[in-house]
């Protein structure tokens, strides 16, 4: 059995769809699994043990246009899948599934180019998105079975990791990671509120406090000679190990609250502004809670925030004070009164 996973959407779907990879291979222990996804997510997926194949797509460069995907599709349909499993509801995906001239084509039903499937699955707006990836494989034996998310990282990350720690005495202290970026505006917690949590958790000289980010986050002006910025400095596997060894992860709405969720130790905390839980793309893990502002009219106003807000308040993040996260941290970290 030859099965093929067609996903090419952000890091954090790339995460999400981590447990329905190791369901694949319970439900097929023989099968050969390949995964089509972006250079990133080819970096998160890295070393997985139930993936055989990574195959990268690149839409920007060597995969560009028509004429790239065709040469794409041409390479998956000489590699005979059986199966071909798409959750990634765009067209170009859906008519890569179609060029692989797989017998089996799985996709959403709203999809866009959901004609090119041969099966259809129900697309449940009511449950997590990782329920829903689970969906696409069924059997009696892991009915009602849960899932974990899964990274990988490797002896090079662990290490790096370890370098860390050591250099910035982390050992034996609690840590708290804050990741302050998103790639929409809206969905970033005000840069003020981050640093009113970092100015007061670093009074207690048993707390550490890391910031993670991309290159381009680096901008957001922290309070950083009060924390270790690792902004710009890690991959995505060296950000898994960072955010699986944490106390408490802070994080937007976007990608870290997921690459967090395979942690079995962090206390993920999670603010969100313009989205909502009802999305489906909420911690998956159990040792998570959501901060967000309820009973505001205007949420939410999209699935993906935006550049500004549309009401011109900003309440569903600014009505999220730093005061209540701070309370929420010193509770886990057993530093409140009452610890």
């Amino acid at each position: 059995m030859r099965i093929l996973i067609i996903h090419t959407a952000f890091i954090g779907d790339i995460v999400l769809s981590t447990p329905l990879v190791r369901k694949i291979k319970e439900v097929y222990p023989d099968s050969f699994l390949a995964y089509v996804t972006t250079p990133a997510g080819a970096g998160i997926l890295k070393n997985n043990p139930n993936i055989n194949e990574i195959i990268e797509y690149d839409k920007r460069g060597a995969h560009k246009g028509i004429r790239g995907i065709y040469e794409l599709g041409k390479r998956l349909r000489y590699e005979n899948f059986n199966m071909v499993i798409t959750p990634h509801r765009y067209l170009r995906s859906s008519f890569l599934s179609w060029l692989s001239r797989s017998p089996v084509r799985k996709g959403y039903d709203i999809a866009a180019g959901k004609f090119f499937f041969t099966e259809k699955i129900h697309y449940d707006k009511s449950k997590h998105e990782v329920e829903k990836l689970l969906s696409f494989v069924n059997s009696p034996e892991t009915e009602g079975k849960r899932y974990e998310i899964e990274l990988f990282p490797d002896i090079s990350s662990i290490e790096k990791v370890n370098n860390i720690w050591k250099a910035n005495e982390f050992e034996n202290k609690k840590t708290v990671v804050i990741a302050p970026g998103s790639k929409w505006f809206t969905k970033q917690w005000p840069v003020e509120y981050f640093n009113e949590v970092i100015d007061e958790l670093s009074k207690d000289e048993d707390i550490k406090i890391a910031a993670v980010g991309g290159k381009d986050e680096i901008s957001i002006p922290l309070h950083t000679e009060k924390i270790t910025d690792l902004r710009g400095k890690t991959s995505l596997l060296d950000l898994a190990e960072i955010l699986k060894r944490a106390d408490v992860v802070l994080t937007n709405d976007s990608s870290p609250i997921h690459i967090a969720s395979a942690s079995e130790k962090a206390r993920v905390i999670a603010l969100f502004g313009p989205t909502v839980k009802e999305f489906g793309f909420f911690p998956w893990s159990k040792n998570s809670e959501v901060l967000e502002t309820e009973n505001l009219p205007c949420r939410p106003c999209g699935i993906h925030g935006g550049d500004k807000c549309p009401e011109g308040h900003f309440k569903c993040m600014r009505d999220i004070v730093p005061q209540k996260v701070i309370e929420k941290i010193k509770k886990y970290l057993g530093k409140d009164k009452n610890g």
